[in-house]
């Protein structure tokens, strides 16, 4: 059995009516360039920000659990009441998790200062844009931060309610432009003197070059407690055991359920996060961005396949002798078809070859201007839009290559 051979001669024809009419050609396929660049473009961002997320949830842990009183994640509308009037977790939350929790490492608390203004002032600088947040002394070991200068929180720092701050780079860039060391410095937040005792390295990843570290101004959890003796937003961070995070999980959550007097038909009153649930979240959202981004290519892939099938229907009105020709030396009904099908599919799959280009053009250009904004174009991404692209001429070239094909021979041969 004799295999078919690959169609060359029908998409040089296909080629050389393309190249007759440059022009037409290009803006019957501009809505398709449009498409697949979208699309492309959008996955390209899409992607290099997801490397970004997972790279800077590596940096701060994998086997860390975040447990905290109110459900985490995005939120779309008011959290409803019985959420709301939740209890907040504890130090002694902790010290539970630690102490019953056989797969667990090691606890740390953070207690988030929003009551608190975060203003910095130091020899006439000042800094408006601080992160400030109250942290146990197991805090750096757990969130695995680094150190350019000086140390962490340690115990005695909290237990004896010491005023000392360790400071992110953009507080000290801030405070302390002309300075190589600011170790024993002094800062004045919510009218006390504090000295700074740390300088946080900056994380390798961030979400658009920033981490929140990077305006963090770290304190003793005791003082922390002093300056809003009110606030509920206290976050335990739970590393565990290497290899034993889903057992971790499960036995944190058994003694949270067990200390908030959570009946067992009961759902969770608080929430636990992993670094995969945090992907996870992150994926959710992208997805929704992504479907955006479909829609918006489909209404400009449509409106290329009208075009496409538009100028077929013209091509085969001014080529109705040419086609009479062709049936008159012998040519069937499924030559034409096919003619008139790859002519189609090759013009649409030009325009996804332009989209593709276009896409990478814009990619590369805003990784250019916005150092920060990553964009890695998908291999995947590019294979289905040329697929997508190639599709729509076959489905809109059905209707003219039809056509074409059903021409009556004497009457093509007497068209003028």
């Amino acid at each position: 059995m004799r295999r078919p051979k690959f169609p060359v001669e029908t998409i040089r024809m296909a080629l050389a009516n393309i190249r007759e009419q440059k022009f037409r050609s290009f803006l019957t396929v501009l809505g398709i360039v449009v498409g697949v660049g979208t699309v492309i473009v959008v996955a390209s961002l899409l992607t290099g920000v997801r490397s970004g997320i997972v790279s800077m949830i590596e940096e701060y842990g994998t086997n860390n659990i975040y447990a905290f009183h109110l459900t985490t994640g995005p939120q779309f509308g008011e959290r409803d009441r019985s959420e709301r009037q939740r209890k907040p977790l504890t130090l002694e939350d902790g010290e539970a998790i630690e102490r019953l929790a056989p797969a667990v490492e090691d606890v740390a608390a953070e207690l988030m200062m929003f009551m608190v203004d975060a203003d910095l002032e130091s020899r006439g600088q000042s800094y408006k844009q601080g992160q400030l947040i109250a942290v146990t002394a197991a805090y750096a070991g757990v969130a695995n931060l680094g150190f350019d200068e000086g140390r962490g929180i340690t115990d005695v720092d909290d237990e004896h309610r010491r005023e000392v701050m360790v400071l992110g780079v953009n507080v000290v860039e801030a405070l302390f432009p002309q300075r190589s060391r600011v170790v024993g410095e002094k800062v004045q937040l919510a009218g006390r003197t504090f000295e700074v005792i740390g300088v946080l390295q900056k994380r390798k990843s961030g979400f658009f070059g920033q981490n929140e570290e990077d305006n963090a101004i770290l304190i003793p959890f005791s003082v922390g407690r002093e300056l809003a003796p009110q606030n509920e937003f206290l976050m335990l961070l739970i590393r565990a055991r290497t290899g034993r995070l889903t057992e971790a999980l499960s036995q944190v959550e058994e003694v949270l359920r067990t200390r908030r007097g959570v009946r067992f038909d009961k759902a969770n009153d608080f929430d636990l996060s992993t670094a995969d649930k945090i992907v996870q979240q992150f994926d959710a959202i992208m997805g929704g961005i992504g479907m955006v981004a479909i829609a918006i290519s489909a209404v400009g892939l449509l409106v290329g396949g009208i075009g496409v099938m538009n100028i077929m229907l013209v091509s085969v009105t001014e080529r109705t002798r040419e086609i009479g020709i062709r049936k008159a030396v012998g040519a069937k009904k499924g030559d034409i078809v096919r003619q008139f099908l790859f002519e189609a599919m090759t013009l649409t799959f030009l325009g996804g070859m332009i989209g593709v280009a276009l896409a990478v053009a814009v990619s590369a250009l805003l990784s250019a201007i916005f150092p920060s904004l990553p964009a890695a174009v998908p291999t995947w991404a590019v294979i289905a839009g040329l697929a997508v692209s190639t599709g729509v001429g076959l489905v809109f070239g059905v209707w003219p290559a039809r056509k074409a094909s059903l021409l009556d021979p004497i009457e093509c041969l007497r068209y003028e």
